[in-house]
């Protein structure tokens, strides 16, 4: 059996300092097998936010893989933006978008943001040609048997939550990637956890989405995804911080 504790939204810059502490000692305590985060790894793509998560994922020394949240986009500096998007990412870029293979488990990568989009809400997501179809060669190179794990940072279709994602070709998306064998796509966002049963023709992929650890919670409080991936079987258990 795999165990992996999928987390997203940490925002650092505005985090929560006690649920990154209880998180890091539940990794400490348990030792799980990969850590995945569903992006939003900083509230303004500062230098200072990157450097912070890195010295806080690397303190947890479990292999990791991070996506690329709309928050970990420059804001305010159209330039960067534009040109050097990933530029303040620093010892942090080495977790971006890195594919794990772990035993009987291939974890694929699925880039969901762009630096602009011809509407006036870019936090939304958008699931890109060329993004898909490096996602769908990572689904291909998964060894024969394992369970496929995407992880994006926006839902590819909307799941009931207060917040949402309006992810454009994100329902297309979603059927590619689970009739080309994904088990499961992980997503982050909206900052309320979602488990979901989703038939794609005469398959089913789960869409399981993941809280916060910032202080930017909604209807859950600061929380992460533990996941148990044994012999093809996925089971999702929600962890959320205990009250103070």
């Amino acid at each position: 059996m795999i165990r992996l504790f999928h987390v997203s939204d940490i925002h650092f810059g505005a985090e929560d300092r006690a649920a990154l502490d209880w998180f890091a000692t539940t990794v400490r305590n348990e030792q799980p097998d990969a850590i995945i985060v569903t992006g939003d790894i900083t509230m303004r793509a500062r230098r200072r936010e990157f450097d912070a998560a890195a010295r806080w994922l690397e303190a947890l020394d479990r292999p990791t893989t991070v996506e690329v949240g709309n928050h970990d986009l420059p804001y305010f500096n159209p330039f960067m933006r534009a040109f050097r998007p990933y530029a303040r990412y620093g010892r942090l870029e080495r977790l971006i978008e890195r594919p794990l293979d772990l035993p009987g488990v291939h974890i694929v990568p699925l880039r969901t943001t762009a630096r602009f989009q011809l509407r006036p809400n870019w936090s939304k997501g958008i699931v890109r040609g060329d993004q898909l179809a490096l996602a769908l060669a990572g689904i291909g190179a998964a060894p024969e048997g394992a369970t496929v794990i995407v992880a994006c940072h926006h839902p590819l279709i909307e799941t009931g939550t207060s917040g949402t994602a309006r992810t454009r070709h994100g329902p297309r998306s979603l059927s590619a990637l689970a009739l080309a064998g994904a088990d499961a796509i992980l997503t982050g966002h909206v900052h309320d956890p979602f488990d979901i049963a989703h038939p794609v023709g005469d398959r089913i992929v789960r869409l399981i989405g993941a809280g916060t650890l910032s202080e930017r919670v909604r209807s859950t409080r600061p929380s992460f995804n533990e996941l148990h991936v044994d012999d093809g079987a996925i089971l999702t258990n929600l962890r959320e911080m205990p009250s103070l």
